[in-house]
C-alpha cells in the first residue's frame, strides 16, 4: 500500500489536484494586494514552512552553500521569472485564453527535454498525446463564458508562453542537475530565495503597500496558497529527479489540472454547472493521459 500512495502516478495526481485549488484564493488576494507582492510573501512563505519538514537542517544548509549558483538559478527560474511572468501574463488575457495558454506547457516541457536530455526523446506517438491533451484544454476553455478573441492582446500571449519555456527550462534543470539535492531543501531554499526577488522587484514597479491591514479571508487565502505550493513543489521537484522519471512524461499530467479546477468549482461554486464542452474536454484529455501511460507501459516491457 505503502509502495502505490508513494507511486509516481499517485504523487503527480495529488501535486496536480493541489494546483487546481489556487485559483479562487489568488483571485481573493489581489483584491487587496498587488500581483508580484502577493507571489512573492505566498512564495517566501511556502519556503519557511518546508524549514521545520527538513531533518538535519544546519548541515544540509551549510552543505547545500556549494551549489548555491544552480539553487539560485532554479530559484530564478522555478519561482521568481515562473510566476512573475504568470500573474502579469494573466492581466492581459482573457481567463480562458489564458488557461489554454498555460495548459500547452507539457508541449514546451517535451520539446526542452529532447533537446537537454538524453533520454527524454520525443516520438510521434508522444507528439500525438500531448497534442491530444491541449486539444482537450481547449475544449474545456472554450467552454468558459470570458472567452472573448476581440480581447486578445499579443504581448498577454508572448508573456504566457515565455512563462511555458520558462517553467520547461527549469524543469529540466532539476530533473538533470538536482540527483544530489534534497527535493525539500531545493524547494524550500528555491521559494525562500526566489519568493524576496519578487517583493523586491515590485517595490519598483507596484509601489505597494507594506503597512495595511487586511480583512481575514486575505491571509487565509495567503495561507493557503503557501500551503499548496510547500507541499505541490516539493513533489513536484522529488519526483524529477527520480532516475526513472522522464520530464516529459511526468509533465503530461499537468493536463488534469483543469478537470481538477472545473470539477471543484461544480462542487463549491453555486453558479457553476457541468456543460457539455468541459465534459467532452475531460474525456479528451483522459485518453491522452491513457495513452500516454499505454506507451510508458510498452518502453518498460
Amino acid at each position: 500500500m505503502k509502495k502505490f500512495l508513494f507511486s509516481t502516478t499517485v504523487l503527480a495526481i495529488f501535486a496536480c489536484l493541489l494546483w487546481a485549488t489556487p485559483f479562487t484564493a489568488i483571485k481573493i488576494g489581489l483584491k487587496y494586494t498587488t500581483p508580484l507582492q502577493f507571489a512573492g510573501i505566498r512564495f517566501l512563505l511556502s519556503g519557511l514552512i518546508i524549514l521545520p519538514f527538513i531533518k538535519d537542517l544546519k548541515y544540509k544548509i551549510l552543505e547545500s552553500k556549494k551549489r548555491w549558483r544552480f539553487i539560485l538559478w532554479v530559484a530564478l527560474l522555478q519561482t521568481t521569472f515562473l510566476y512573475g511572468l504568470f500573474y502579469t501574463g494573466i492581466s492581459f488575457v482573457p481567463g480562458a485564453l489564458a488557461a489554454m495558454l498555460i495548459g500547452s506547457q507539457p508541449l514546451f516541457a517535451a520539446v526542452f527535454a529532447h533537446f537537454m536530455l538524453a533520454n527524454d526523446k520525443m516520438s510521434w506517438k508522444k507528439i500525438f498525446a500531448i497534442i491530444l491533451g491541449i486539444t482537450g484544454v481547449c475544449i474545456i476553455s472554450l467552454g468558459r463564458a470570458d472567452f472573448v478573441l476581440t480581447t486578445t492582446i499579443p504581448l498577454g500571449v508572448g508573456i504566457l508562453i515565455l512563462n511555458n519555456i520558462v517553467g520547461s527550462t527549469g524543469n529540466v534543470i532539476v530533473s538533470r542537475d538536482a540527483k544530489d539535492m534534497p527535493p525539500r531543501v531545493l524547494a524550500s531554499l528555491s521559494m525562500i530565495i526566489g519568493g524576496t526577488a519578487l517583493m523586491l522587484i515590485s517595490i519598483p514597479i507596484e509601489n505597494p503597500s507594506w503597512n495595511t491591514i487586511h480583512p481575514g479571508e486575505y491571509y487565509l487565502s495567503l495561507a493557503w496558497l503557501a500551503m499548496v505550493s510547500a507541499f505541490a513543489i516539493t513533489i513536484w521537484f522529488g519526483l524529477l529527479q527520480r532516475p526513472d522519471v522522464k520530464v516529459s512524461n511526468l509533465n503530461t499530467w499537468k493536463f488534469i489540472v483543469p478537470i481538477f479546477g472545473a470539477s471543484l468549482s461544480w462542487l463549491v461554486l453555486p453558479d457553476e454547472h457541468p456543460d457539455l464542452l468541459s465534459i467532452i474536454g475531460m474525456i479528451v484529455i483522459a485518453c491522452s493521459l491513457l495513452f500516454v501511460n499505454y506507451l510508458n507501459r510498452r518502453v518498460v516491457k
